[in-house]
């Protein structure tokens, strides 16, 4: 008889850890009411019906947000979506609303539903603020996750500064980035312009989320998707695994000279708050600190920096360098990737068809997004007098462009056709223009103020 009393209260032991395994999700909508919600920025309306969330497109109102009352940290969260075709719509995560930010107006990190051609649902677009963080550019592997008007399941890993997202069981994001440690969790209905979309619906089900415990519920044997991190002047573990090292430290100018100097510049150059600077200097090109160089010389690589342009500046990152050309006056020579501000710079309308306008291969290749939207007229994805990532890859003679995530320019060195191209450019006067094996990597001083930070690089075989 005890030891059947024993049995029966391991069962019932046992019974309770289920329950309270199972206790530690929590449901954000009850499926009756909206009383733990609040609508946020726009009018479009959402209502309830058989134990879903539906949100109805309007025309003449913005984005339109219902939002929890509570902020979530840390958390595992899964719901389920389905949208009708011709909607754009996301669901917010750490996400704030503030008086003193654009007047309330919601931002933050949200989690992309795209019915488009272009197909990036499941993203990290952080709204009203820096734009695309992890587009499916990074993995277009993912793109077929999404199931247009039919209920789509998420998943989202939010722990620390590390974000991943599923769709349907397809990882869809691997993201890096601390500008956000917590806030409210909202669905969104997107803005609309066209009245032929007014009355179409997002629904959403199923909203859940864990903030204890989480370790013994995180996906395990996750495939290693491309990994995207914004962390300042730091390599995250599985970059530095992947082989990826600091260019620039963010706080010294070490592995730093000046391109015509055995040391780094005494001026026109500034280290301020993690940024490396360039100061204004009314537009003259290297006749103030002048162009800095790695100390180093580089052959195969993959190189990535953020940069920030100003109103009407010019500038440019400049590869395979050699800095025993042009003693005199000007920059150093070198393959370039294009910094310019397009609208407001003389120089984007000269050259040859837009060969000198932002990302271009300078005076040779122009930029263009036809890379990730074939036979389409489509525009570079710039973000205005703002952060911008440039990624320049080399890999024996084939060269690319990556500007925010999407190819914009790819090219064969040492061939017939580059030596066309280079024939017809400012270049023509260097013997054996772009076709040295190595060089070094250079920022330019052209007399416009430009900020880096988070300058890294692989080296290649």
């Amino acid at each position: 008889m005890f030891r059947n009393a024993c049995n029966a209260a391991v069962l019932i032991l046992i019974f309770l850890s289920v329950l309270d395994c199972s206790a530690e999700w929590k449901n954000l909508f009850n499926g009756r009411n909206l009383d733990d919600w609040q609508v946020l920025n726009g009018s479009a309306e959402y209502m309830i019906k058989d134990g879903v969330i539906v949100g109805i497109s309007r025309t003449n109102t913005p984005n339109t947000f219902l939002a929890t009352k509570d902020a979530f940290a840390d958390f595992i969260l899964e719901y389920e979506v389905k949208m009708d075709d011709g909607l754009n719509s996301g669901v917010q995560i750490r996400s704030l609303s503030l008086p003193d930010y654009k007047d309330g107006r919601v931002h933050g990190y949200q989690v992309e539903i795209d019915a488009s051609k272009r197909a990036w649902s499941g993203g990290i677009y952080d709204e009203a603020r820096r734009g695309w963080l992890y587009h499916l550019e990074n993995n277009p592997s993912a793109k077929s996750a999404y199931r247009h008007e039919q209920w789509n399941k998420f998943r989202v890993e939010a722990i620390g500064s590390h974000i991943q997202v599923w769709l349907n069981g397809t990882q869809t994001v691997d993201l890096v980035d601390d500008m956000t440690a917590a806030g409210f969790i909202a669905l969104q209905v997107h803005s609309i312009n066209d009245e032929k979309l007014a009355g179409k619906k997002v629904r959403f089900k199923n909203i859940r989320i864990m903030t204890e415990n989480l370790e013994r519920e995180l996906i395990k044997n996750k495939t290693e998707i491309a990994q995207v991190s914004y962390l300042k002047n730091r390599l995250t573990e599985r970059e530095k695994r992947d082989g990826w090292q600091l260019l620039w430290d963010g706080k010294t100018t070490n592995g730093w000279r000046g391109a015509k100097l055995d040391k780094f510049p005494e001026g026109g150059w500034q280290i301020r708050n993690g940024n490396l600077i360039v100061e204004e200097n009314d537009g003259a090109e290297s006749a103030n600190g002048g162009d800095i160089v790695t100390r180093k010389k580089y052959r195969n690589f993959a190189l990535e920096l953020d940069f920030k342009y100003t109103e009407g500046s010019n500038s440019g990152i400049k590869y395979f360098v050699d800095t025993e050309l042009n003693k005199g006056k000007g920059s150093s020579i070198g393959c370039e990737f294009q910094i310019l501000d397009d609208e407001k710079h003389a120089d984007a309308e000269m050259g040859t068809d837009g060969n000198r306008t932002m990302a271009s291969l300078y005076d040779l290749i122009p930029a263009n997004a036809h890379f990730y939207v074939p036979n389409e007229s489509a525009p570079k994805r710039l973000n205005k007098y703002s952060w911008n990532r440039a990624k320049i890859i080399v890999d024996g003679r084939q060269v690319a462009h990556y500007l925010n995530g999407i190819k914009v320019v790819e090219y064969e060195r040492n061939t017939q056709m580059w030596r066309a191209l280079v024939s017809r450019s400012k270049y023509h006067i260097w013997p054996n223009f772009g076709e040295a094996e190595e060089g070094n990597i250079l920022l330019q001083d052209h007399g416009h103020e430009v900020h880096f930070k988070n300058i890294k690089i692989k080296i290649g075989e």
